[in-house]
């Protein structure tokens, strides 16, 4: 069955009981309504129903946020320690794999993605991106220095934080985003006004409730439900806001960079979107490059802004490599992620899928072959097929530009040299991941070290790491999250020299 309605599926009586809430904006470590009355509708989807409601906020709501993530950054949040703090995330990490059936039913129902991933691998990543960052809390340092100056010194430098965080989070990871995003503002000290996708804000809101019961204090965590056009720009216009955190599409990252420079100059880091290149070499273990090129791309429907979606095969296996790959687009069982056995569920909107079907006819109108898929499917839900194109290249919009959909484009190469394979890889204005396959590690580190990305991965496509730092070349973006890397979106160095003689 391609298509079922809310109510037939099963769910977990903590979802349930949940979904059932009139859900308010957390502000302050208070569900309140929004201060117009305003509401909108929680879509599934799978189904295209409405299965629950969430407030609407204002820009007025947003003050009250960033009033009481003030308060609380000045107040009790500055006299939590790090041992505290580190407690607190693990404490955090806890509560969400106890919690972790009903947050992987909601983030399954909100945005699409199979339950079996959500339970399985989304709880552990996020669970685990708090852990490693309460590690962090105590560690978090300055350092000396022997300055030159005449006279005798004492010279030193602290890490402080930097202060109120605003976060904008995406529709397509909303759980996870939101741990790669809280966990190390709270490690480093900061408070937070966090803005879920309009289309995904359910799982932002239960990891708020969880935070009040980990012992993080009130207002500290402040989270703002609405449309993004106008809370977007609320928060990041916002004087009373230090910082903004954003992950989402490359031209709504711009708007939010001009927003924070003409404003009051705010910090800002940026993670965008990407168009990644898989390069497969002869020697490669195809059986592994086959399954990690159709992983990357058509998981999550090929929502994914790390998503290879630009695959170039070396000539001498290039018909084989993009059959087996078709064979697998082919074999994948699209679906309702809440039912079993479905490896797709359906893009987050009508106006995602019409979108991604657009690219795939503009490619057919530019000479694309398209070998699997190309169609929408079902009468309800936005679920397309798995599809790879091939005769792709320069110049046509689905090799060029960020699809968002599952959507691969083949090409071959033949036997370049290792710069002018990186030049085609790199021919892009993204540059956020990318993958290598093959045995020889001399191939490896050297094409590694020629490709624009901010992550490459070998004989893999992803490195779903809470250690590994995450993020862009080019418009992919600004700065990088996880890793000890992220510490410094959210910390400020100050220099103390003291003249001692």
């Amino acid at each position: 069955m391609l298509n079922a309605a809310f109510k037939d599926y099963s769910l977990h009586p903590a979802t349930a009981a949940f979904l059932a809430r009139a859900h308010g904006l957390m502000i302050d470590g208070r569900s309140v309504a929004a201060l117009a009355g305003r509401r909108r509708d929680v879509f599934d989807p799978a189904s295209e129903e409405a299965f629950t409601t969430v407030a609407e906020a204002s820009p007025e709501d947003v003050d009250l946020a960033v009033a009481a993530a003030r308060r609380a950054f000045e107040g009790d949040w500055a006299r939590v320690t790090p041992s505290q703090r580190g407690r607190m995330l693990n404490r955090m990490a806890e509560l969400i794999e106890t919690n972790g059936d009903e947050l992987a039913e909601l983030e399954c129902l909100n945005s699409g993605k199979p339950l079996q991933f959500c339970r399985n691998v989304d709880i552990f990543g996020v669970a685990d991106m708090f852990r490693y960052m309460a590690g962090w809390a105590t560690k978090i340092t300055g350092d000396t220095h022997n300055p030159s100056m005449p006279g005798e010194w004492h010279a030193y430098t602290l890490r402080q934080p930097v202060g109120v965080v605003g976060q904008i989070l995406p529709w397509n990871f909303p759980m996870n985003m939101a741990a790669w995003k809280i966990a190390p503002a709270l490690a480093a000290g900061c408070t937070i006004v966090l803005k879920p996708a309009e289309a995904t804000p359910l799982t932002a809101l239960r990891l708020a409730e969880l935070a009040l019961e980990a012992g993080i204090p009130a207002g500290v965590i402040n989270v703002v439900t609405g449309k993004g056009s106008v809370i977007g720009d609320a928060i990041t216009n916002h004087p009373g806001i230090d910082k903004v955190a954003f992950t989402g599409s490359t031209e709504v990252g711009q708007h939010i960079a001009r927003n924070c420079v003409s404003s009051n100059l705010k910090k800002v880091s940026l993670e965008l979107g990407g168009k990644s290149p898989v390069i497969v070499f002869p020697d490669a273990d195809l059986d592994a490059a086959v399954a990690g090129i159709a992983g990357s791309i058509f998981f999550h429907a090929g929502q994914v802004c790390a998503a290879g979606s630009r695959l170039y095969v070396h000539e001498k296996i290039y018909d084989r490599v993009v059959e087996a790959v078709a064979a697998k687009a082919a074999g994948l069982k699209v679906g309702p992620g809440m039912l079993p056995d479905h490896d797709l569920g359906p893009v987050i909107s009508r106006a995602q899928r019409e979108s991604v079907m657009a690219y795939i006819e503009k490619g057919r109108a530019e000479g694309a072959e398209v070998l699997t898929g190309g169609r929408a499917l079902g009468a309800k839900g936005h679920f397309v097929e798995p599809t790879v194109l091939a005769g792709t290249g320069p110049g046509m919009a689905v090799h060029d530009e960020e699809i968002f959909g599952p959507v691969l484009c083949a090409m071959r190469f033949g036997d370049e040299d290792l710069d002018a394979i990186a030049a085609r890889a790199n021919a892009s204005p993204y540059g956020l991941s990318s993958s290598i396959w093959t045995r020889d590690l001399s191939v490896a580190h050297r094409l590694a070290k020629r490709i624009q990305s901010g992550i490459v991965n070998v004989n893999t496509h992803t490195s779903p790491d809470a250690s590994l730092p995450y993020g862009g070349y080019k418009q992919s973006g600004w700065g990088r999250e996880r890793g000890a890397e992220v510490l410094d979106l959210y910390t400020q160095i100050k220099a103390v020299a003291v003249k001692l003689a």
